[in-house]
């Protein structure tokens, strides 16, 4: 059975939807709306709270807006991660995200999946980007650290 967990902020600027996935240790966010500083805390709270997880795959498909406080979260949460031997993932980037993702240069250091599902049929247990990740735009994700 997934336990689930739901926090919205700012009138529905910003919501996380949080599943257990089906494999033990991993966990994946849903992230919906505008992610920006106004907005950020309940997503960071969510990662914070599930650090403890070998992976977590934030699920971005519903996210219209990233800014670079949000950036920051996410940037920050896989270095904890990381450094707890897991990882942290990124799916369905649209289009305006992805684009800022691509010009800062963060989306090489993620492993970027089409999809969540798509994410979650990847079993390789490495952190980062890697080779072979399926990415939104078709391509292959860069190497990275």
């Amino acid at each position: 059975m997934e336990a689930t967990e739901a926090a919205e902020d700012f009138a529905g600027r910003l919501g996380v939807d949080v599943v257990e996935g089906r494999k033990p240790g991993t966990v994946v966010l849903t992230v919906t709306g505008e992610l920006d500083h106004d907005t950020a805390a309940p997503l960071k709270e969510a990662l914070v709270r599930h650090a403890h997880a070998r992976r977590i795959v934030v699920d971005c498909s519903g996210l219209r807006f990233c800014d670079s406080t949000g950036l920051n979260v996410l940037l920050r949460a896989r270095l904890r991660m990381l450094d707890g031997g897991g990882r942290l993932d990124l799916a369905g980037l649209r289009a305006p995200v992805n684009r800022m993702f691509e010009i800062t240069g963060a989306r090489a250091v993620f492993r970027v999946y089409e999809d969540s599902a798509a994410a979650l049929a990847d079993t390789s247990t490495t952190g980062g980007a890697a080779e072979g990740s399926p990415a939104t735009d078709g391509s292959r994700a860069a190497e990275g650290s």
